[in-house]
């Protein structure tokens, strides 16, 4: 296996810098709105759009204050939001920040995979705890990663002990992040089984 180191370089400019890479903890009275609405079944209409923006605005608000908000029953909320769950198209989830998690490294590697499928050698890694995502992507690398550890000095043991041993990986390009313009959490892919639909779906009361 080879391994090329690269840097993240942040660009400067008028925002204050922090003292770490972290953005600041979002507000805890938040919960974020996953979605995906590629799922089958009857796409989110302009009603389930405006219940999923107050969800964004406050995830722990109960259906019937939904309701009061928007000028619906709370029947007719419950029931969508159900629908919405049940079909994959939304789950509602608390946001810890990387601080809460003793995380102070963010690495983004690129992988390069040979005499393995890249679909193979992706299943292996989103084992790993220390992942927090797994894209399979076109170009010159064939798998891009996102990666949390606690300490630099835990960087070693990932590459080593982590990385190494799994098969087909041919090249690895890490870039330690440096600081965060942006991380976007309100839409994200929702996991679903077939046999039992979206995987721990939330029961929003």
């Amino acid at each position: 296996m080879r391994w090329a180191w690269a840097t993240s370089k942040g660009r400067s400019g008028a925002r204050a810098k922090r003292s770490g890479p972290w953005p600041a903890p979002p507000d805890p009275r938040r919960a974020v709105v996953s979605g995906d609405t590629s799922r089958p079944g009857r796409a989110p209409d302009a009603i389930d759009r405006h219940i999923i923006a107050e969800l964004r605005r406050d995830g722990r608000a109960s259906n019937l204050q939904l309701a009061d908000r928007l000028g619906l029953s709370a029947a007719t909320v419950s029931a969508r939001i159900r629908r919405m769950e049940e079909a994959g198209q939304l789950r509602v989830v608390a946001v810890s920040d990387f601080a809460a998690h003793s995380v102070s490294v963010l690495l983004r590697l690129t992988i390069t995979v040979a005499g393995r499928p890249a679909s193979a050698v992706a299943a292996d890694l989103a084992v790993l705890a220390e992942v927090l995502a797994v894209h399979l992507v076109t170009g010159r690398h064939d798998i891009d990663l996102l990666v949390a550890l606690r300490g630099y000095g835990d960087l070693d043991s990932f590459l080593l002990d982590r990385l190494s041993p799994i098969a087909g990986i041919r090249m690895v390009v890490p870039a330690v992040v440096v600081d965060i313009a942006k991380y976007a959490f309100d839409v994200a892919p929702i996991l679903v089984s077939e046999e039992t639909g979206p995987v721990e779906p939330s029961r929003h009361a």
